[in-house]
């Protein structure tokens, strides 16, 4: 299993230098991948915009949005262009384009959407995406990166998502959960492969919280507790508890989501400071 490592893109007062800092440390340290996450009503950096300024700084670290809210971005071919154009200045095979519906009501008032509508643009839109990536759309949208391109992933845990992943999708993300919840979706989602009758296998993905060193509690309850506090504080509070606190717990994780099948684990963090990339990197033993 590969383990990567979210950008702290999401973490208030990061500055630009902090992700660029990050992300050459990151690759440095041999994580697989940069990933993001995405809201919009919060003092976050837009997903592409973060992985761009990645890319820039690195040359061989994947760049992922884990996930990119699809259905606040609205125009499906947009969303496509954006990604062939990250991967075209990343140098081709770079990019993982995560797409979800999001849950958030105040980012889709602040966007002007309809919750109520997320579900009928995801379908239209993955649909129309690998219609674009692979040329088979009627109008020709670039830049068209080295093989083998983007790739794209579908989270969610409703029936949709598995659905998506295995009518147009290479795989499918967790975004948070236990192992056992991932092998209950990892099952999920092979069935809606096969019925598809789709070659090969999928990617299967999935996040989980981190936070080390010496303020590791603190760090987790400030940000955290933050970023959720909007489901309450009980829930917000089992999601700070939840972090990996010390080296046994990421060692404890890596090896429960391998064995629920798991392709690629990444660890997002708590804290913008680089020297949390190393920390993990000693604790995953990387």
């Amino acid at each position: 299993m590969e383990i990567g490592i979210g950008l702290p893109s999401t973490v208030p007062g990061t500055t630009g230098r902090e992700i660029t800092e990050w992300a050459r440390a990151a690759e440095q340290a041999g994580f697989s991948t940069l990933g993001t996450i995405d809201r919009i009503v919060y003092a976050n950096y837009e997903p592409m915009i973060a992985l761009a300024a990645a890319a820039a700084v690195t040359d061989r670290i994947r760049l992922a949005t884990t996930v990119l809210l699809g259905p606040l971005r609205v125009n499906a071919a947009l969303v496509a262009k954006q990604a062939l154009s990250l991967d075209a200045l990343a140098g081709g095979g770079r990019t993982v384009l995560g797409l979800a519906v999001g849950g958030r009501e105040d980012d889709f008032a602040a966007s002007g959407l309809r919750l109520a509508d997320r579900g009928r643009w995801m379908d239209d839109a993955v649909a129309q995406i690998r219609r674009i990536w692979d040329g088979a759309f009627p109008y020709e949208i670039g830049p068209r990166p080295p093989d083998p391109g983007p790739s794209l992933l579908i989270g969610g845990g409703a029936a949709a998502a598995y659905e998506r992943a295995a009518g147009h999708g290479d795989g499918w993300i967790m975004g948070g959960g236990t192992p056992d919840m991932f092998r209950e979706g990892v099952e999920s989602l092979l069935s809606a492969w096969r019925k598809k009758e789709r070659d090969g296998e999928p990617r299967k993905a999935a996040l989980a919280y981190y936070s080390l060193g010496e303020h590791a509690q603190r760090n987790a309850e400030r940000y955290l507790g933050d970023y959720y506090g909007f489901l309450g504080q009980e829930f917000a509070g089992m999601i700070v508890g939840s972090a990996a606190k010390d080296a046994e717990t990421v060692q404890g994780y890596i090896a429960a989501f391998d064995d629920a099948g798991c392709d690629e684990l990444i660890f997002f963090p708590t804290s913008s400071d680089p020297e949390q990339v190393d920390l993990l990197a000693a604790a995953a033993g990387l």
